[in-house]
């Protein structure tokens, strides 16, 4: 039955790639701002079934427009950079928002491709482990491949449902793979009938109520008093921010709004909020902070001379009992390095952002020990990476973020930031403070519950208290390699069986009739 109605489905080749685009399109709801969870899954399952009965070509071609459609719609915040706040003329900025779309909408086309080839396994097999697997794994491969780009990860959708209680266990990797079967599992019910509709619910029964039990697993325990926190906000533009001469005046507001704060532990400013090397600031700043009790992250800018060349780093200033200093690894294409320079050379002319040519830090980084904690700082889109905030684990006890979220404007993207700080909150089961210069600043728990939020576009001064932890998540102890390599040996495994089965049917096809 599930092979006949995705034949049904793809009978008409236009409705079935129109299927297609607009289950993509529909993806992105389940994502910050939306919040339409199921609807990640439901779009999955759509075109899983579009898959089941399909060929190779037609899989990586539905595959394709899926990606168009979700990516077209869940990172158009990149056109609003390049042309909003980058000054790219708009027709151009179109032009390369949508080269990169293409480019990311070829993963799901890939994983489209592979699975169509492997048409022979059994349909539940198919629908419930191959295509969940192809799935994650060619997620995994757009996060790492070029520097990667990890947005729309299908697990962060599932943060405020029972899935995520495996957070702490298998990481975004391992909720976005449940989640899948799930979609499978969801494809196989609504397209079989009987005893296969009860098995598929049993299978969606498990996965929930497994999440639910797994969530209550707690891996870590508290260290120490709860910590007072501030978050400085002060919404400044960017025109004001890279104009030199508003520099004082910056530094002015921020000392302000760190003494209207009152009794707290640490205080956090954004992501270049002194827009300025920190050189140039040393040692007046240090005179000036010295007046306040409380500890301090800032982010600068630093510079230093490396190998015969000046270079510059977007860096995070800790000041406590010692001073501290934390560069950016993991840098913005096209914002902080621009890739291929020799064939991508001339966009840099077409591109008018300040302070866009940094060097990534290569080093290891430990934490910094502020207000009595070891605190892992990360700077912009590095709380995307997993693997970046696992190289401060066990060590730290909570997790800051700097960010410049301006560039995004009115966007998508600080939602869907500020969701995927909650998930590395869940994962590394630490407090985790986010500051941001416009928004959306927010003050997180270990279990990835948000505190305290600032809103967007205001000049607000966030305040509360979180409590620092000790321990290791099992996934932060092992990361995504056990799942990463199990997905692998089920893939391998799903070739041997497609290939034995096809084996099988051409024997049978062969043999005379008695």
């Amino acid at each position: 039955m599930t092979r006949l109605l995705g034949k049904q489905l793809n009978a008409n080749g236009a409705i079935s790639r129109w299927l297609a685009f607009g289950a993509g399109l529909l993806f992105p709801l389940a994502f910050a701002p939306f919040y339409y969870a199921l609807v990640g899954p439901a779009a999955l399952a759509l075109l899983f079934l579009l898959w089941v009965s399909a060929s190779s070509k037609q899989s990586a071609w539905l595959g394709f427009l899926f990606g168009v459609g979700s990516f077209g719609v869940g990172v158009s915040w990149v056109y609003v950079s390049l042309h909003n706040y980058g000054n790219m003329p708009a027709l151009l900025a179109v032009g390369v928002t949508g080269v990169f779309v293409v480019i990311l909408s070829c993963y799901t086309a890939a994983a489209g491709f592979v699975q169509g080839k492997l048409r022979r396994l059994p349909v539940v097999m198919q629908l419930t482990v191959l295509m969940p697997t192809l799935w994650i794994l060619t997620e995994w491969l757009r996060g790492w491949l070029l520097t990667g780009f990890p947005w729309l990860y299908l697990g962060y959708s599932q943060i405020d449902t029972p899935l995520a209680g495996f957070a702490p266990l298998a990481g975004v990797f391992g909720v976005g793979m449940l989640s899948a079967v799930t979609a499978g599992a969801g494809a196989w019910f609504f397209s079989a009938k009987g005893a296969a509709r009860v098995v598929a619910v049993g299978i969606i029964m498990v996965v929930v109520l497994s999440g639910l039990y797994a969530g209550r697993i707690d891996s870590v325990v508290p260290t120490g008093e709860p910590l007072k926190v501030a978050v400085i906000q002060n919404n400044v533009s960017l025109t004001d921010k890279w104009h030199h001469s508003g520099a004082p005046s910056i530094k002015a507001r921020y000392l302000k709004a760190s003494g209207s704060v009152g009794d707290v532990d640490l205080i956090v400013w954004p992501e270049a909020a002194l827009p300025e090397y920190v050189d140039r600031l040393m040692p007046a700043l240090m005179h000036q902070l010295s007046r306040y009790q409380a500890d301090f992250i800032i982010g600068l800018l630093e510079r230093r001379q490396q190998a015969g060349r000046s270079s510059v780093f977007n860096s995070a200033l800790g000041v406590g009992e010692n001073i501290f200093l934390y560069r950016k690894q993991q840098l913005v294409i096209f914002g902080e390095y621009l890739p291929l320079r020799p064939l991508l050379g001339w966009l840099l002319h077409h591109l008018d952002i300040p302070a866009s040519d940094f060097t990534s830090w290569q080093d290891p980084q430990a934490p910094m020990y502020l207000a009595g904690q070891q605190v892992g700082v990360t700077i912009c889109y590095e709380d995307a990476f997993p693997s970046l905030i696992r190289r401060s684990l066990p060590e730290a006890t909570m997790l800051v973020n700097i960010s410049e979220d301006a560039w995004f404007g009115n966007s998508l993207a600080p939602h869907q930031r500020l969701q995927m700080a909650r998930f590395r909150a869940l994962e590394s089961a630490r407090p985790f403070v986010r500051a941001s210069n416009n928004g959306l600043s927010a003050l997180i728990d270990g279990y990835g519950n948000v505190l305290q939020q600032a809103p967007q576009f205001s000049a607000v001064v966030l305040s509360g208290e979180l409590q620092p932890s000790t321990g290791s998540t099992l996934y932060m102890r092992y990361g995504n390699d056990p799942l990463l390599y199990g997905l692998l040996l089920m893939l391998i495994a799903a070739v041997v069986l497609n290939y034995l089965a096809g084996k099988a049917k051409s024997n049978i096809d062969c043999d005379p009739a008695p």
